[in-house]
């Protein structure tokens, strides 16, 4: 078992090293780039929205659940609702979705050219198959889900402001004082640097899967799921790595 761990991140290295050994040309790698990052950044920004306003939505009506007693200030719940969604909520939250979306979308793209020899052919014709593919990928992430997490965070707290204004739970001004006074500005750097983790986990290991699909189509489905569930692993793994090593 120990083995074959060794074995596939040794071979995750070098596909990694494989990917800057012979860079494309400047103009193509940023067409490509280009490209990426509107797949990943505002093809996902939909279901990023979405998830970020009703996660902050539940975590002010739970927290108010749980705060039942008279001798808490209200504003306790605006406390928690910014600190645990720029802490915890928005980046690993967001980057498990986005491991599934993105992840999966990368996977099957790439398999699928493997398995139709379109990558084959890439070799053939003397283009760094990986680097071509893999590498503005990877790239787009890192630029793009860190920016994608900020994005979260903003409506994560909204939405968690909106769920107490909206039933009554606490007022504008309570939330707000909430937020503010518990606020650092390393809370979000440490987010940040945790979607930066995320996203390259995330693109690589997928882009990794991909490459290496085998097994025609029913391969493509497979690795495809090995990516999400490998990538949300990892994502989790290095949550509390970032956490013991940060905070």
């Amino acid at each position: 078992m120990n083995l074959r761990f060794f074995y596939y991140f040794g071979h995750y290295l070098l596909f990694m090293k494989s990917m800057i050994s012979r860079p494309e040309k400047t103009n193509i790698f940023f067409k490509r780039l280009s490209e990426e990052m509107y797949k990943i950044g505002i093809g996902s920004l939909p279901i990023i929205a979405i998830t970020a306003l009703f996660i902050g939505a539940v975590t002010t009506v739970q927290t108010a659940y749980q705060l039942v007693s008279g001798l808490i200030a209200k504003s306790v719940i605006g406390t928690i609702v910014s600190d645990s969604t720029m802490l915890e909520l928005g980046p690993t939250i967001s980057c498990l979705v986005l491991s599934g979306k993105v992840g999966a979308h990368i996977a099957s793209e790439i398999g699928n050219m493997r398995i139709s020899e379109q990558i084959d052919a890439l070799d053939v014709m003397g283009i760094n198959a990986a680097g071509y593919l893999a590498l503005p990928k990877i790239l787009a992430g890192l630029l793009m889900i860190p920016l994608l997490n900020i994005i979260a965070i903003t409506l994560s707290i909204y939405g968690g402001y909106m769920a107490g204004e909206l039933s009554g739970i606490l007022t504008h001004d309570e939330f707000i004082a909430g937020a503010r006074s518990t606020f650092k500005g390393f809370t979000m750097v440490f987010s940040t640097i945790k979607a930066f983790t995320f996203a390259f986990i995330i693109t690589s290991v997928s882009s990794y899967q991909g490459y290496y699909t085998t097994g025609g189509a029913l391969g493509v489905g497979e690795s495809s799921t090995r990516a999400v569930v490998y990538s949300s692993v990892l994502v989790l793994f290095f949550d509390y790595i970032l956490a013991e090593i940060l905070l």
